[in-house]
């Protein structure tokens, strides 16, 4: 998995790519809640994740906990078609804010 958090236009975006499984699950789940406690609002770019697992998920999920517990926007942009099988099978599809562009996000803030 590689991960690359920017900053700015108001929010932090946090590109992710390659498999998000649980040996990489600790890494982006410290990036996602040290994002969120800098007081950021969140997008995570899922568009170059390959696969994700249940570990991967969690650390998703954790990270939507912070943000609604924070008050901060957070949602998934630009989800690939592995990713969005998996949150649709677990229902999240129905509780991520998602986003096909960063301008709805924007929008938000």
């Amino acid at each position: 998995m590689e991960c690359n958090l920017k900053s700015g236009a108001g929010y932090d975006l946090l590109e992710l790519s390659g498999e998000v499984d649980l040996q990489y699950s600790p890494q982006l789940r410290e990036k996602i809640l040290g994002s969120l406690r800098s007081g950021a609002p969140l997008l995570i770019d899922l568009g170059r994740v390959s696969y994700i697992d249940s570990s991967g998920i969690a650390s998703l999920v954790e990270g939507f906990q912070a943000a609604k517990s924070a008050k901060l926007p957070y949602g998934l942009l630009n989800i690939s078609s592995t990713a969005l099988q998996v949150l649709t099978l677990t229902r999240l599809d129905k509780i991520f804010n998602l986003y096909t562009d960063a301008a709805h996000f924007e929008a938000q803030l």
